[in-house]
C-alpha cells in the first residue's frame, strides 16, 4: 500500500497520520486470537470505598472478585482530578494541556487520535455506554455503536442519546447502563474482538440510592474521618479557601435529601435555588418511585427536623446522610459488576477478556470535612484500578506509581497493537506480568486548572514520589506545599519551610521541573 493510500484509508477510519499509527493498524491483521477488552469506570469512586482496598465503611463483593483473580494497583492516580479531563486522558493516553480538556467547561476535539479509533482500525468492535461527559460525538472519538447520558445525567428514568437519538427511559440509572451493555455483548459480533466501555454516573453527586438500596446502613453508624474537623493550620489558603465542606456548603435538600418544606425561606436564594433543584430532581419520578423513596427518606427526615441539631452534631448528621447515599449508590454499581461478570462466565468470555474496573479520579468521604476532588490530596488524586485477565495476569496487587495516561497504551499493547510514540504513558503490561516494577517511573506529574469555578479549589501542579509530594498552587496565589507521606499520610502537616526538608525540596522541585518538561507542560501564564 503506497503512503498516499495508506493516508487516505487512516483518514476514513479517523486515525491522524502519526510515525507508528499505520504499522499498528496493519500489523493487526493476523488471525491470532486477541482479548477483548471490557472497561467498567465509575464517576467519583474513591478508593476508600472498594472493599478490596481495606475499606472499613462499606463492602464490594463483586468488585473484589476482581481482584481476587486479578491484580489491583494500591498506587494509581489521575493527572487532573475531575471528570471531563480524566476521560479525554483515558481515550488518549495525553495530559489535559495536550489533549485540549482542560476543565469540565472545554469540549473534547474527537477528531485527535484515540485509542478506539485505532483498536476500530485494527478489527476491534467498539461501544460505549453511560456517562460520556465529553460535549463531543462519541462515534468522531471512535466508537461504532454509543449510547449515552447527555451531560451529567439524571438517577432516575433518565434520558439516554441512542446513536443521535433522544430517548427517556424508565428506571435507575446504573441498572439501565448495564442493560445496554449486556444487550450488546449479546448481540455483538461474535467473531470480531470488542472493546466496551461500561461507564457509570454513580456515585457522582447528588447521590440518589437506586430503588434496592433505599434503606441500606438504615441503622448503622458508619465511622467519621480522623481528619474531619480538620483545621488546615499548616497549609496555605488553597486549602482554607476551597468551598467543598460537608458541614458549610451542601444543599439540604438537593445534596443531602431533606424535603424543602420549612427549609426554604423567601429571602434566602440559596434555599431557593436549592427548592429548585431537588424538585426538578424529585418529579422525575414516578408514583411508585415517589411512594418508595418517601418511605425511606420521610421518617428520617422527620427525626432530623424534631432533633434541633446544630454545631458539631448538625455537621456529623450531614455526614451521615451524605456517606450513606454514597455508599448506597456504589452497592448498585457493586451490584451490576456482579451481573456482567457472570454474563461473562455464562457466556464462556471470561478467560479471553480483559476487565478493568477503575473510577476517572478519587473523591473525599469526608476526609479533611470535605466532598468533592480537585486537589492534588490523596483522597482525589487517587484512583482504585483493578485489571483481571486469567491468561495473563496472576492474583496479587502492585504499589508500582501509575496513572490514567497509561491506561490507553495498556490496552493496545493487550491488542497487539503499536503504542503511538505521541501517547505520555506506558503500558502496564510489563506490571501485570510481573508485581516488581522493574524500570518503572520513580515520581508522577499532576495539573488542575479549573479556577475560578465551582468548589474554588485553586489551580496548582505538582510531583509526588513514593514517599513526597510537592504541590505549587499558583494564578491568584503564589504558594508551596510539602508532604512527608511516611510520617504524615493524612497530610496535615506542611512541611516545605522546615530545614530538615530543604535538600528534598531543592530534589524535588527538580524534578518538578524535568516532568513539565518533558511532558510539555511548562507554562501558567493565560492558563
Amino acid at each position: 500500500m503506497s503512503d498516499l493510500t495508506r493516508r487516505e484509508f487512516l483518514r476514513t477510519v479517523g486515525i491522524g497520520t502519526t510515525a507508528l499509527a499505520v504499522p499498528a493498524m496493519m500489523r493487526c491483521t493476523s488471525g491470532t486470537a486477541r482479548p477483548n477488552i471490557l472497561f467498567i469506570m465509575s464517576d467519583d469512586h474513591a478508593r476508600q470505598a472498594v472493599s478490596c482496598y481495606g475499606s472499613r465503611i462499606n463492602s464490594t463483593p463483586n468488585i473484589d472478585r476482581l481482584a481476587e483473580d486479578g491484580m489491583w494497583f494500591t498506587h494509581c492516580f489521575c493527572t487532573n482530578s475531575i471528570c471531563a479531563p480524566s476521560r479525554a486522558v483515558l481515550l488518549t493516553g495525553k495530559y489535559s494541556h495536550i489533549n485540549g480538556v482542560l476543565d469540565n467547561r472545554l469540549e473534547f476535539d474527537g477528531s485527535q487520535q484515540t485509542f478506539p479509533k485505532i483498536l476500530r482500525a485494527a478489527g476491534y468492535q467498539t461501544a460505549m455506554f453511560g456517562k460520556w461527559h465529553l460535549k463531543s460525538d462519541p462515534a468522531i472519538a471512535g466508537f461504532d455503536y454509543w449510547n449515552v447520558l447527555p451531560g451529567q445525567g439524571y438517577y432516575y428514568n433518565p434520558v439516554f442519546i441512542d446513536m443521535g437519538e433522544e430517548t427517556q427511559r424508565t428506571g435507575y440509572v446504573t441498572d439501565l447502563i448495564t442493560d445496554d451493555c449486556l444487550d450488546w455483548l449479546e448481540k455483538r459480533q461474535s467473531d470480531k474482538p470488542f472493546c466496551a466501555f461500561l461507564h457509570h454516573k454513580a456515585p457522582h453527586r447528588n447521590w440518589m440510592p437506586g430503588p434496592n438500596q433505599l434503606t441500606m446502613y438504615e441503622d448503622e453508624e458508619i465511622p467519621v474521618p480522623d481528619t474531619f474537623f480538620d483545621d488546615y493550620d499548616t497549609r496555605s489558603d488553597a486549602a482554607r479557601e476551597q468551598e467543598m465542606r460537608i458541614a458549610d456548603h451542601m444543599f439540604m435538600a438537593y445534596d443531602l435529601k431533606l424535603s424543602p418544606e420549612a427549609e426554604t425561606k423567601a429571602d434566602d436564594e440559596k434555599a431557593r435555588r436549592d427548592r429548585r433543584m431537588w424538585n426538578s430532581i424529585y418529579d422525575r419520578l414516578n408514583d411508585d418511585q415517589k411512594k418508595a423513596w418517601d418511605a425511606a427518606y420521610g421518617p428520617r427526615n422527620s427525626a432530623f427536623r424534631r432533633a434541633g441539631l446544630k454545631g458539631r452534631a448538625l455537621a456529623e448528621w450531614k455526614y451521615q446522610r451524605y456517606i450513606k447515599d454514597y455508599l448506597r449508590c456504589i452497592a448498585s454499581v457493586d451490584e451490576n459488576v456482579g451481573r456482567v461478570l457472570d454474563f461473562l462466565d455464562r457466556s464462556g468470555l471470561s478467560e479471553n477478556t480483559v476487565v478493568v474496573y477503575t473510577s476517572d479520579q478519587g473523591f473525599y468521604l469526608g476526609e479533611h470535612g470535605w466532598y468533592d476532588k480537585r486537589f492534588m490530596y490523596e483522597e482525589s488524586l487517587g484512583m482504585p484500578l483493578i485489571i483481571r485477565y486469567p491468561k495473563e495476569i496472576k492474583p496479587g496487587e502492585s504499589d508500582a506509581l501509575v496513572q490514567n495516561i497509561d491506561f490507553a497504551p495498556t490496552f493496545l499493547d493487550y491488542a497487539g497493537v503499536d503504542i503511538p510514540e505521541d501517547m505520555q504513558g506506558r503500558s502496564l503490561r510489563p506490571l501485570l506480568r510481573s508485581r516488581t516494577p522493574g524500570d518503572w517511573r520513580d515520581s508522577i506529574y499532576y495539573h488542575y486548572y479549573e479556577y475560578p469555578a465551582v468548589h474554588q479549589v485553586k489551580r496548582h501542579y505538582g510531583i509526588r514520589t513514593e514517599r513526597y509530594k510537592l504541590i505549587h498552587f499558583y494564578h491568584d496565589i503564589d504558594a508551596w506545599e510539602l508532604y512527608d507521606l511516611e510520617s504524615d499520610p493524612h497530610e496535615l502537616n506542611n512541611v516545605i519551610d522546615r530545614v530538615e526538608y530543604s535538600r528534598v525540596v531543592d530534589e524535588l522541585k527538580t524534578g518538578l521541573e524535568r516532568l513539565r518538561r518533558r511532558f510539555g507542560d511548562t507554562g501558567e501564564a493565560g492558563v
